[in-house]
């Protein structure tokens, strides 16, 4: 490369640089690079400043009393304050539970992690790209190359409702990659996974949660759907354009307390939610932590090893471009440094 060309090129990096530097979230840099707060409460609290409508957070240390803590808004419009019991909805945290479920039929010879989604629904070979070669352990841990019926364009604005409306949006699309090839997060494959559980055990996905999960735990604030619950024990939820709590909106979400996710999580990590067997299966297929997100709801949990503690994280402000996503993902982080460094 000559001289000229040499200079040309510098020039345009150090342009672009600043133009990339330009457009950086810079509250998102100053959230991440700002001195740790003495306590978990001050951290909520400021996640709160950096624009957040309400937060509650949950940690379970093992030998430690539990806490829990809370700031902002339970409702923006009546200025009802953050409540840590409240309801929230848990959006893909639910892939968890729906883990569980399979993990338990694995362990009871009801299904097998290496059949194919053909056998298991042969009236998708020819639908689903590859159904004779994706199993349902690749379905577990999205490794299916299945398209996610979610990213069809505007999905958040019209959401399918049934799963014939959700398959619809991924019927006889091209596989995202060869089965078991690589890795990408898939709502189709929980689609995939939720009807499996129907037909396996001829109840709904939720009934078989409640049976073998929330029952044995004595877990009575764990929920199926809006429709379940009390309206007003639910936290509001806030999307950035929209000046209407969307609460009430179905996405298709479980609903729970913080404390009830905690105990489950925590049941999950220790073996105690499992007949023998069963947790290694889990431990096989999936992991002990998630995030989950739907507009107007935020949520993370958990179990952190070194610490031996399931945190647990909510908020109920959503954008489209996933800022406060990025900000919550931060606040989480330093919520176990926090933690962790008080011990």
């Amino acid at each position: 490369m000559n001289k000229k060309a040499t200079i040309i090129t510098r020039v345009a990096l150090a342009i672009g640089t600043f133009i990339s530097l330009f457009f950086v979230p810079w509250l998102l840099v100053w959230a991440w690079i700002l001195p740790l707060p003495g306590s978990v409460q001050d951290q909520v609290n400021e996640a709160i400043s950096h624009g957040l409508d309400g937060m509650i957070v949950y940690v379970d240390e093992k030998g430690k009393a539990p806490k829990w803590y809370a700031s902002g808004w339970h409702d923006r419009k009546n200025h009802i304050p953050a409540d840590p019991s409240a309801l929230f909805k848990l959006a893909s945290i639910g892939k968890l539970y729906d883990a569980v479920v399979i993990a338990k039929l694995v362990n009871a010879g009801r299904l097998s992690l290496d059949g194919t989604v053909a056998e298991y629904f042969p009236e998708l070979d020819g639908t689903i790209a590859n159904a004779s070669t994706i199993t349902l352990k690749m379905l577990v841990q999205h490794r299916s190359g299945i398209p996610n019926y979610t990213n069809a364009p505007n999905y958040w604005a019209n959401p399918a409702h049934t799963y014939a409306e959700a398959l619809a949006l991924i019927a006889g699309l091209p596989a995202n990659f060869t089965p078991n090839s690589d890795y990408e997060y898939s709502n189709s494959n929980y689609l995939l996974i939720s009807k499996l559980i129907e037909k396996t055990t001829g109840h709904s996905k939720f009934e078989q949660i409640r049976e073998v999960i929330l029952q044995p735990l004595k877990l009575t604030h764990t929920y199926g759907s809006v429709h379940d619950i009390a309206m007003d024990k639910l936290m509001g939820g806030y999307h950035l354009g929209l000046e209407d709590n969307i609460k009430s909106n179905e996405y298709g979400s479980m609903i729970a307390t913080a404390e009830d996710l905690v105990i489950f999580v925590r049941a999950l990590t220790d073996g105690s939610l499992f007949d023998d067997g069963g947790q290694e299966i889990y431990a096989s297929i999936y992991e002990y932590e998630h995030g989950g997100w739907i507009p107007g709801y935020q949520s993370h949990v958990k179990y952190y090893e070194d610490i031996d503690s399931v945190i647990v994280q909510f908020n109920n402000t959503t954008d489209s471009e996933l800022y406060y996503w990025n900000l919550s993902e931060i606040i989480f982080n330093r919520i176990y440094h926090i933690v962790d460094s008080a011990k």
